[in-house]
């Protein structure tokens, strides 16, 4: 299947693939810039960022892809959304990308400024209600998919019933690793899809190599559930951290930055998911897509899309 454009407002995306947004610091300026220099819409991970060093990775991503699609994802229970999202439209950036949470508010601030706003949601409801408050475009986000999850339902039971729901662009998020995950996609009526652990497992990626490479040797039955401070289940790779998580015996923090909204203080998170992408696999959130176990190499950027379209066709191929 020869994979059509993703148009969101107006902007229009060679590839319909949108790289998740991973935090912390692991989508930064090199991964969001490769991958809209393949046609894609890249995504730099705003949350756990000053707003001076996201001014940096938007400048910086828009040296290496001039004419790339570049956007921000940005945790909506983050204290320091809002600014997040007007520092990044003040940077020229072409979409802002919203989850692990749902904010009204955003929706003004893309109106103002003619900035698409694209949430992640995980049910038709919402899906409605963002359209409704002027989003450009709504992620839809299953059970499979990695971080923070909205759901516990299949992305292939929720699309269809979103695409059903509303008129605005549907991009199917959670599960999708291959050229034949993205034809299954769209053939559930989604205009695109959004993969962030493929991305992940890239040689742009600004996770420590040790990070890298303690994914591939992931397995699926090392794949768990703990739950996050932010409120929400989080899909991660079970390690010591993580087991501890999963126990209640993790150390709770002795001081806090009230990085987020709401907080349940069962640990840190930010400083768990900095520990992850320096390399501390051991001590660190290793957050995860369910299909991890599907990645066997670290590629480029460039190879990595050139391996999505090739399965993708191969899929029309088949079923001739």
């Amino acid at each position: 299947m020869k994979l059509p454009e993703l148009r969101i407002g107006k902007l229009v995306a060679r590839v319909p693939i949108i790289q998740g947004g991973m935090a912390i610091r692991i989508s930064t300026a090199r991964l969001a810039a490769a991958v809209g220099e393949a046609g894609g819409i890249g995504l730099i991970a705003a949350s756990g960022m000053t707003l001076d060093e996201l001014r940096h990775e938007i400048r910086l991503a828009r040296s290496l892809t001039p004419k790339g699609l570049i956007g921000i994802n940005a945790m909506v229970a983050a204290r320091v959304f809002p600014d997040l999202v007007r520092t990044a439209i003040e940077e020229g950036i072409d979409v802002v990308v919203a989850g692990a949470g749902f904010s009204r508010d955003m929706f003004a601030i893309g109106k103002e400024t003619g900035t698409p706003i694209v949430p992640i949601v995980s049910s038709a409801k919402l899906a409605k209600i963002s359209e409704a408050l002027g989003a450009a475009a709504v992620v839809v986000e299953g059970k499979e998919a990695g971080g923070h999850l909205g759901t516990d339902r299949s992305m292939k039971e929720i699309v269809p019933e979103v695409r059903a729901a509303v008129k605005i662009p549907v991009i199917a998020a959670g599960g999708v690793i291959n050229g034949r995950d993205i034809v299954e996609a769209l053939k559930l009526g989604a205009d695109g899809v959004q993969m962030g652990t493929r991305f992940m497992a890239s040689e742009e990626s600004n996770a420590a190599p040790a990070l890298k490479e303690f994914y591939l040797k992931a397995k699926p039955e090392d794949v768990v559930l703990i739950k996050s401070p932010v409120g929400l289940p989080g899909r991660a790779v079970k390690n010591p951290f993580a087991e501890k998580i999963l126990e209640g015996t993790v150390d709770v923090p002795d001081s806090c930055d009230a990085c987020l909204k709401h907080c349940e203080r069962n640990f840190c998170i930010i400083k768990a998911l900095i520990r992850a992408q320096q390399g501390d696999t051991e001590t660190g959130l290793v957050f995860t897509g369910e299909y991890i176990h599907k990645i066997d190499a670290i590629l480029p950027v460039k190879e990595i899309f050139a391996r999505l379209l090739k399965e993708a066709n191969e899929v029309e191929d088949t079923n001739d």
